[in-house]
């Protein structure tokens, strides 16, 4: 271990494996067993991930009774549990049409009884299109959610991804399609 290793040292580094295409959850453990400092370079892999300062140093402060419940040679499994508690996530700043796409799939969201914890990552990453592919495949049993609201939010939803230039332009399509045909079924009850 090379303890005392500051955070000037570990950014470029940091960088550096995550630009050679490492995960952010590989680039933590590595930096971690070989400095013994896991906070430093669990800053470190958040800052070269392009996480702002202030915001890394926050989830940090949150999760430093983690780093006390392990210790060395335990470095991948909190590197696991950073990761899947978001640590080195960057959220996406969207543009006014994408903040209101992202407002309709979380009404749907709430139509449908939630969205699994799973999606919370799309959700601050920005990923509109993933989320509405996702969502389309909803089949509602019982009585749980609000099968209108959610395809009214799903339709319009799709309308707007439909006409922007996203990626996945064959399923967005077809979900679209799918929604149409579930809201307009509602319609006619």
């Amino acid at each position: 271990m090379n303890r005392g290793v500051g955070e000037d040292a570990l950014v470029p580094e940091a960088r550096e494996m995550l630009a050679a295409g490492q995960g952010a959850e590989e680039a933590f453990a590595e930096l971690a067993a070989r400095t013994g400092e896991w906070h430093v370079s669990a800053l470190a892999v958040c800052l070269a991930a392009g996480v702002p300062r202030p915001e890394a140093e926050s989830r940090l402060r949150a999760c430093e009774a983690l780093f006390a419940e392990f210790g060395a040679g335990e470095e991948k499994h909190a590197a696991t549990l950073l990761a899947s508690g978001y640590v080195f996530l960057v959220d996406r700043v969207l543009d006014e049409r994408e903040e209101y796409i992202r407002d309709l799939l979380a009404t749907a969201a709430g139509a449908r009884w939630g969205w699994p914890g799973s999606l919370t990552g799309w959700f601050r990453t920005g990923e509109l299109e993933k989320i509405f592919v996702f969502f389309a495949r909803t089949d509602f049993r019982g009585r749980r959610g609000s099968p209108p609201d959610f395809w009214a939010a799903m339709a319009a939803a799709g309308e707007l991804l439909a006409a922007g230039d996203g990626s996945d332009r064959a399923a967005v399509t077809a979900a679209l399609v799918r929604c149409h045909e579930q809201r307009d079924a509602l319609r006619m009850l």
